[in-house]
């Protein structure tokens, strides 16, 4: 046995005592470990924390408000004696049935295609047009959102009073052209024209500032190359520019959609009466004046609460069918 194995003076020191029970806890490694903890609970954390507000605003002010709306929706209610009785799906059976209803929805529908096809077609021609080269671009970029930032309700009177059956200044410009003068609130497609024509003002430039900026992204070097090619200009506005500005033009789409079919404030101020009717034969009567006629003129808050929650719907599959064609048409190309 040698001197190693027995221990002796050349042997290497031990282990020393208490080194296989593990070191005793100081305070620095607790703090070390809060630290950690700390540091993970913050990656974590904190993003549900930032977005944390919106989604409780989010709640209070509009989920709840949807839901309570279809719990009105299921009874009869008024604004003195509220809740007067549980009623089931009957304010729907009457909906279905109700011609002012589908009256409001034609006309909603009526507005919203003549309104806002030639709306967005103006917008690209107008952010082609500001895309190129021009002297004082940003006056004319200014000049598109001046419209935008205005009152809608002055823009509805000022609107209004262009207008006019007997006065207006329209009616003046067509006898002028020889054209007979138009009773533009009397007659149903008349008002559709002079509502889209307001809502065409307010939100063409919007929507061409939207394309400007969607435009300004494309480089440069795929127009110089397809005008070295020959392109003509409209031949790069339909070839390169559109297919290259489809996800905005789709976003524009669905926007316009969910802004259209809560059409309100220009046919209420349009009318004039106050009475929310759309016109001596609801002739321009959108389905929203329909919601606020029954509901806060008529006290009738569970039949206004079915046809918000109806609207709703339709919101909610006018904007299906457009996510629904616009996917078509970009797995086609």
């Amino acid at each position: 046995m040698t001197t190693l194995d027995r221990g002796g003076p050349g042997a290497p020191p031990g282990p020393p005592p208490g080194a296989g029970r593990g070191r005793p806890t100081t305070g620095d490694d607790a703090r070390e470990r809060r630290r950690a903890l700390a540091g993970r609970l913050d990656a974590k954390g904190s993003p549900y924390l930032f977005i944390a507000p919106f989604f409780l605003l989010f709640g209070v002010f509009g989920l709840f408000p949807l839901l309570y709306t279809v719990w009105v929706s299921l009874h009869e209610w008024s604004l003195i004696g509220g809740n007067e009785g549980f009623v089931g799906l009957d304010n729907y059976v009457r909906l279905a049935t109700d011609g002012k209803f589908w009256n409001a929805l034609y006309n909603t529908i009526g507005i919203f295609a003549i309104a806002v096809v030639p709306q967005l077609l103006m917008a690209l021609l107008l952010a082609d047009l500001l895309n190129r080269r021009l002297r004082w671009s940003g006056f004319f970029r200014i000049g598109l959102i001046l419209p935008y930032v205005t009152s809608i309700a002055a823009v509805a009177i000022v609107f209004g009073q262009l207008f006019g059956p007997q006065f207006g200044m329209v009616n003046y410009l067509l006898e002028l052209a020889g054209v007979d003068p138009v009773d533009w609130r009397g007659e149903k497609y008349a008002s559709w024209v002079a509502i889209a024509v307001m809502i065409d003002w307010r939100w063409t430039g919007y929507n061409a500032l939207i394309y400007l900026a969607a435009m300004q992204a494309v480089p440069r070097d795929v127009y110089e190359a397809a005008a070295i090619d020959g392109a003509s200009r409209l031949r790069q506005f339909w070839q390169i520019t559109i297919p290259l500005l489809r996800p905005t033009i789709i976003f524009t789409v669905i926007i316009a959609t969910i802004g259209q079919m809560q059409l309100f404030t220009e046919p209420a101020v349009f009318g004039t009466d106050g009475a929310m009717n759309g016109g001596t034969q609801s002739q321009f009567q959108t389905v929203m004046m329909l919601v606020y006629q029954e509901a806060f003129r008529y006290g009738n808050y569970g039949y206004g609460s079915a046809i918000a929650w109806m609207l709703f719907l339709l919101i909610v599959l006018f904007s299906l069918l457009n996510v629904l064609v616009t996917s078509r048409i970009r797995s086609a190309t």
